[in-house]
């Protein structure tokens, strides 16, 4: 993993040795975020994308408030799909003007919380316009609205399709005009829509095509709003890379994709904020999960290193969170990067269960008790999107460094 300096066969993150950094946080397991790399992400979007296309973290790919706080600093907004969420995101300092809420199933309380805050809504449903109409009336302050759309076309390759054909998210597109007919009744404040079709794609070309297509659902749809679309959120799915084979996304064509998309909305939606909103490619490349080995034995001619952290931390690197086939997430001996991977190794966690895997005969260098093991690309749905609490493990800490 290129992002992460080596110094003396040894990694090194937010410019501290890992063996150094473990003793800073004071335990294993720990996940670990390098600000700079951060930093230099959002910079290289800034690069690649046009200027009227403004960037949000969407808090749910890695919620950690410190984080959080970074991120609201480099970003122009962020979304949350929680009242847990919106809470850390308004105390990253994010103006609320500048923090959108999404969800399928958000409950009245979460729905009157984010009236109160002044954040926009993403309306999914039409038992929620009508809520917030009531919500709004109780209260005495306006509920800020846009329409998610779910769209009669997919995000092609994505890892996870978000919309097309029968979904959870957001109103059917051909029952969108009617949902802001409702909206108009209703007296919302209207604001524009939000489309989100898949997450965890690698493929320019089909974000490209995603979005063209979703601009013009947007267009087609604004004849119907009740007031001029405001904002239009063209959703993410930029994707990393995980395994072999893999490479990193094109950002030259989605920028210039998104250069004519401007163009033209500047005309057809004038006044329009366009957003991208992005979690994984934002932090996932940033992060590494460190575990140490506990115990190293041979099972019938197998190797396993068996460690004082696995899936209850790292749903994801275990397989567990989406996969159909397992594959192993990047990793190494953090403290070893010197010595010659050759080893088949499979790396395991504490748990009783077959399940708790992080590495699959991978060739590593020998290793025994007190070696830090390093799963690599783990800055998006790691702690947060793990059952931490399974079979009573401590949990993991989270450092930004």
């Amino acid at each position: 993993m290129s992002q992460f300096p080596v110094e003396n066969g040894e990694l090194v993150v937010g410019g501290v040795p890992l063996t150094r950094l473990a003793a800073r946080v004071g335990q294993t397991p720990f996940y670990a975020y390098d600000r700079a790399l951060l930093s230099a992400r959002v910079a290289e979007l800034r690069q690649a994308l046009p200027a009227a296309i403004q960037l949000h973290y969407a808090v749910k790919a890695n919620p950690m408030p410190a984080l959080v706080g970074h991120m609201a600093g480099l970003v122009d907004g962020l979304d949350v799909a929680s009242a847990g969420e919106l809470a850390i995101a308004l105390d990253a300092g994010c103006a609320p003007a500048d923090i959108s809420f999404a969800g399928p199933g958000k409950r009245d309380a979460e729905l009157a919380q984010a009236v109160a805050a002044g954040v926009l809504l993403n309306v999914e449903s039409f038992r929620e316009a009508r809520a917030l109409a009531e919500i709004s009336t109780r209260l005495g302050w306006p509920a800020r609205v846009a329409v998610r759309v779910n769209p009669d076309f997919e995000l092609k390759s994505s890892g996870m399709k978000m919309g097309g054909g029968p979904k959870p998210f957001g109103v059917d597109a051909e029952e969108v005009p009617a949902l802001l007919a409702e909206v108009g009744r209703l007296g919302l404040a209207f604001e524009g829509f939000h489309l989100f079709a898949g997450s965890q794609n690698l493929r320019a070309e089909a974000i490209v095509e995603a979005q063209q297509k979703s601009f013009e659902l947007a267009l087609r749809l604004a004849d119907s709003a009740p007031a001029p679309v405001r904002v239009l959120n063209l959703g993410g799915g930029f994707g990393i890379p995980y395994f072999p084979g893999e490479t990193h996304l094109d950002l030259a064509p989605i920028g210039a994709n998104l250069a004519g998309i401007a163009t033209a909305a500047a005309t057809r939606l004038p006044g329009a904020a366009l957003v991208i909103e992005l979690g994984r490619f934002l932090v996932g490349e940033a992060g590494i999960y460190v575990c140490r080995v506990i115990d190293r034995k041979v099972s019938r001619g197998q190797v396993f290193l068996v460690c004082d952290g696995g899936l209850h931390h790292h749903l994801s690197a275990s397989g567990n969170f989406g996969q159909v086939l397992r594959k192993n997430y990047p990793a190494a001996i953090g403290n070893r990067l010197e010595a010659p991977g050759t080893t088949p190794t499979s790396v395991v966690g504490p748990l009783c269960t077959p399940l708790d895997l992080l590495a699959d005969r991978m060739a590593l260098p020998d290793a025994g008790p007190g070696d830090l093991v390093v799963i690599f690309q783990s800055g998006a749905y790691g702690a947060s999107a793990s059952p931490q609490a399974f079979l009573g493990h401590p949990a993991a800490i989270e450092a930004l460094v």
